[in-house]
């Protein structure tokens, strides 16, 4: 019997699926575990494996399509197999219809009534643009249409046309006998005539994408969000490193020593390792750190979890692979989850300090910057120090100005101290 296999569920907020690419076709034979597809969700792309046997009669979904999930996405069973009253059925209780980057583009189209400059017609933009409006005894030149084109595109100045048309209307035959008269060099120099057509560009939004920007909002708009700034002396965490880095098969980078500082002040400091619901307020007593990764559609927050137990080496081990798989969209959506902080670290793009929204539910989230070579004091004489600054985003909600202040003061002694973290 016909099985019917809908769009899944692949994250905990997938709401919808594209389905990246068929490695299936219709009339293929399938074997429970076999690969169908790659679907797109609002993380990552996933192989979606069939748990039916039989042969694949029908496809609902073309590659590069989106669906919401529950739709239906093929449908398997015995070769030769009537299909029609199944689909029948299912189409009159379907949730919607599959949208296409076409359609989805054909559907915003603004009705003609609607238009607006951006989509008039280049012949009128033309002429309304680029003629100027002048003379006669009203202060405004009188000329047809297409008099008016013919001077645009020849660079006629129509102030020095004379126009034999009725009450002295400049017309067609006017523009085209028009011998330009002696004049002075300094009457001769025209404006610049400028030209050109507007143009843009659009592209659908990936399931990615939409994610990010709802989340984000929500965070933005629900989350009190206020901000404090530190400026932590690199001199010792350079050095450090150096000497770190010179043991066999270590390597270890500043964002590896943030990330550990961070987990480290964490534990001294749970109440910004919490978490705000409705009805309730959660304090971590595990630290899973989330690090912010810029991949193709956005970002993602792939985590290190139990991050306080890990040395640097293998935290930094950890979050090059995720990285890397993450911009391949390898990651799978539990790698993504579970998070009681984020670090998101520009520092690389030489940014020397930001802002973040908060990823929640969680508390806060620390924006990293570069480390500047600058003058700074020490001992009462101006010397050539190394500075890194860094942004706590708090939610005032679960963690006050206080306790945030606390968390940066910890985590600059473990960030300039980071033998500190070695024990």
């Amino acid at each position: 019997m016909a099985e019917i296999i809908t769009m899944p569920r692949l994250s905990d907020t997938m709401t919808e699926g594209v389905v990246a690419q068929w490695l299936k076709k219709v009339g293929d034979k399938i074997s429970e575990g076999d690969i169908l597809a790659e679907i797109e969700t609002d993380k990552a792309t996933m192989e979606f494996e069939s748990f039916n046997e039989g042969t694949l009669l029908y496809i609902g979904l073309k590659d590069g399509e989106s669906a919401p999930v529950d739709s239906l996405l093929a449908i398997i069973g015995e070769e030769g197999e009537d299909i029609d009253a199944i689909l029948k059925e299912f189409k009159a209780g379907a949730p919607s219809e599959t949208k296409s980057p076409e359609t989805t583009k054909t559907s915003e189209a603004p009705k003609a009534s609607e238009k607006t400059a951006e989509v008039a017609e280049p012949a009128k933009v033309t002429e309304t643009a680029q003629v100027p409006v002048s003379a006669n005894a009203s202060g405004r030149i009188i000329a047809s249409p297409l008099a008016k084109k013919i001077a645009s595109e020849k660079g006629i100045n129509l102030n020095t046309v004379s126009g034999t048309g009725e009450g002295g209307r400049i017309v067609k035959s006017d523009v085209e006998n028009y011998v330009p008269a002696a004049v002075s060099a300094a009457a001769t120099v025209a404006a610049p005539i400028v030209s050109g057509t507007e143009s843009f560009e659009e592209t659908p939004n990936s399931q990615m994408r939409k994610t990010i920007a709802r989340r984000l909002a929500e965070s933005k708009f629900t989350a009190p969000h206020y901000y404090l700034m530190l400026e932590i002396n690199m001199d010792n965490a350079i050095e450090s490193r150096r000497i770190i880095n010179e043991l066999p098969d270590t390597k270890v980078s500043f964002n590896d020593m943030v990330v550990k500082a961070s987990a480290m002040a964490l534990k001294k400091h749970p109440k910004v390792n919490s978490q705000w619901f409705d009805d309730r307020t959660r304090i971590n007593h595990h630290v899973n750190i989330g690090v912010a990764v810029a991949v193709e559609d956005g970002l993602v927050v792939p985590v290190t979890r139990f991050t306080d137990q890990k040395s640097m080496t293998q935290i930094g081990a950890e979050i090059k692979d995720m990285a890397t798989r993450a911009k391949s969209k390898k990651l799978t959506p539990a790698e993504m989850e579970g998070s009681t902080f984020t670090v998101s670290n520009l520092g690389m793009f030489g940014i020397s300090e930001f802002t973040s929204i908060i990823n929640q539910p969680n508390s806060a989230i620390l924006s990293v910057g570069a480390i500047i070579e600058k003058p700074v004091v020490k001992n009462g004489q101006i010397v050539v120090g190394n500075t890194m600054k860094v942004t706590l985003a708090c939610d005032h909600r679960t963690v006050d100005g206080a306790t945030g202040a606390a968390f940066l003061q910890t985590l600059k002694q473990y960030i300039e101290n980071p033998v500190t973290m070695l024990a």
